[in-house]
């Protein structure tokens, strides 16, 4: 594979890490007001892939977040606890928000990265043409 097909490939697989980042933290989002639901985390890992040749990136574990849940006293909600305490979603939208402005970012860092190699690839063969 050469070095312009093994950028892509390194590229595409960023891109497609980023976009399933983007997917958990929407489902976070959505689930904000959830009563008990726990913020997902997402993982990734660097893995060489020996037939391309390429080091790319995959997806890791998915973890629930460990940190506490917001307490809400509501007697009369039937998920109260004894004391009239409802967990909430311990999601935090502001880190939510941050999440996918970060992910977007690299999403377009990757995609930036993938047409360059592209273009490049693409004006090699136009030479090697003439």
């Amino acid at each position: 594979m050469n070095a312009f097909l093994k950028a892509m490939s390194a590229a595409a697989s960023g891109m497609t890490a980023q976009g399933f980042r983007m997917r958990v933290v929407s489902e976070n989002v959505s689930n904000a007001d959830t009563p008990g639901y726990r913020r997902k985390l997402l993982n990734f890992e660097n893995v060489y892939d020996r037939a391309a040749g390429v080091d790319k990136v995959e997806i890791g574990r998915i973890t629930l977040s460990k940190a506490p849940m917001e307490q809400k006293f509501d007697p009369a909600n039937p998920m109260a606890d004894n004391s009239g305490y409802v967990q909430m979603s311990n999601v935090n939208l502001v880190t939510e928000m941050a999440d996918a402005r970060e992910a977007n970012q690299s999403y377009e860092a990757n995609l930036q990265t993938f047409q360059q190699a592209r273009q490049m690839y693409s004006s090699l063969l136009d030479l090697l043409k003439h």
